[in-house]
């Protein structure tokens, strides 16, 4: 069987349709598959011929041209995926090649003269294509037809989630980024210090320079170019930031929360989609309300809970927290704290602004304890400290990502510090982790700070 594959990519196009196309390829076994293909500038043939399929470069995307290839080989299927291609063009192709059989790839519920129509996006609803296409069209529409790479499949089965730490963001904004979103929404990211990011791209990406020369220097972000790992890299992270284009059927089908932006009209399908099952959507980019979303899923149901503001119950679950071994040998002061004494405690928490103690949850369960003391407003900068409800562990970034925040977004201020006992490995480790960097060191502490 032969099958010839017209699809196009470039800059402006993007990549998306080569790319699903290279998997609905490898569903058909022991066939001869060629790729038609213009070369247009910022496309990926290259893929195509790494792939191991035949590649035909188009001159143009002319009947003629196209006509007298199929003609030549006589192929027995044409794929068409190409929005530059309307029914009339396809139509024509029938009426020369009567015998060949024609499956169009359609995102955007236009009208088709084919025998196959496939809408393999999770949105499409076969119903839309009623007097769209011919009345003996075979009609492939669902997630049930979502063409997924087997890396993906793969990952799924995989754990699910990684443990808690620092927030690991998927971000990308198709091949090309035709809007250059990806700088804009580094900016806003740089404001997050606890953020991990991977960006992905490829070469056909025009402001590929541009953008590496912005995240040269910061080691938070990591690039992958033509990156051959997005399963993985997408199943390890916490939130994908993406356009509502191919790749969103890859995030749904792996069930990664997401921020979705729409870059183009031929997304709209998609975006209505998400709207209608209440996802975070941006319509068009606004700094304003991309920040908003990102915040609310940085902060998924975590909660912090005044201390002034506990139950007599809680406070009393606290100071029994506070006691225990694992938690007290850190502390500066060691000793058992009587009921007398927490009472004092929390009552001096209600006479000052220079120190506030919170207790932190995550969906109703509770996971430990944050504070700031020395908060200074004129220097801009606090004491800080934190730990775990006993016998909880792997809480440590998440309690920090915590402190970050509540440092730089609600109290703004630039510098956090915290005294460490020299023999405490773990509490070091993390802060390390977190850039934290040694600025002092006496008998009883290290003395490590963050400044933003």
């Amino acid at each position: 069987m032969q099958i010839l594959i017209r699809a196009d990519s470039s800059s402006s196009i993007g990549t998306g349709h080569i790319m699903r196309d290279l998997v609905l390829a490898k569903q058909y076994k022991n066939t001869d598959i060629t790729f038609a293909s213009q070369n247009l500038n910022g496309n990926i043939n290259n893929k195509i011929l790494s792939s191991g399929y035949n590649l035909k470069v188009l001159q143009t995307n002319t009947f003629e041209e196209l006509s007298a290839y199929i003609e030549e080989i006589a192929f027995d299927l044409l794929i068409i995926d190409n929005y530059a291609i309307n029914h009339l063009f396809e139509k024509q192709i029938k009426t020369h090649h009567p015998m060949l059989q024609i499956m169009v790839v359609d995102d955007t519920y236009e009208r088709h003269h084919c025998d196959i129509l496939l809408n393999h996006n999770i949105y499409a609803d076969s119903k839309k294509y009623l007097n769209l296409v011919p009345k003996n069209c075979v009609l492939k529409c669902g997630s049930k037809y979502t063409l997924l790479r087997q890396e993906f499949i793969e990952e799924r089965k995989a754990a699910k989630k990684k443990k808690a730490g620092l927030f690991t963001v998927f971000l990308v904004m198709g091949g090309s980024d035709i809007q250059n979103l990806n700088p804009k929404i580094v900016d806003i990211l740089s404001n997050f210090p606890s953020v991990i990011l991977h960006i992905i791209t490829t070469q056909s990406n025009p402001y590929l320079e541009e953008l590496k020369l912005l995240i040269h220097t910061k080691k938070w972000i990591t690039l992958h170019i033509n990156s051959q790992n997005m399963a993985q890299l997408l199943r390890t992270s916490d939130l994908a930031i993406l356009t509502p284009s191919v790749t969103m059927n890859e995030v749904w089908y792996m069930e990664i929360p997401f921020i979705s932006i729409q870059v183009a009209k031929n997304q709209k399908f998609m975006q209505e989609f998400l709207q209608k099952n209440k996802r975070d959507v941006l319509n068009e980019f606004n700094t304003i309300m991309f920040e908003k979303l990102f915040k609310k899923h940085m902060h998924s149901g975590v909660t912090l809970q005044n201390f002034l503001e506990l139950s007599t119950k809680e406070s009393q679950m606290i100071l029994e927290w506070r006691n225990n071994d694992n938690i007290r040998t850190w502390m500066d002061y060691k000793e058992i704290i009587s009921i007398k004494e927490h009472q004092s405690f929390m009552k001096t928490l209600s006479e000052t602004n220079e120190k506030v103690y919170f207790l932190v949850r995550k969906d109703k369960i509770l996971l430990g304890v944050i504070d700031f003391i020395h908060i200074d407003k004129k220097n801009s900068s606090a004491e800080m400290g934190l730990y775990s409800k006993p016998q909880l562990k792997g809480l440590g970034y998440l309690l920090m990502r915590e402190i970050l925040f509540y440092a730089f977004h609600t109290l703004k201020i630039h510098t956090i510090y915290a005294r460490i006992r020299p023999d405490n490995d773990k509490a070091i480790s993390l802060y390390k982790k977190f850039n934290f960097k040694q600025t002092k060191k006496d008998e009883k502490f290290i003395t490590m700070e963050y400044t933003r």
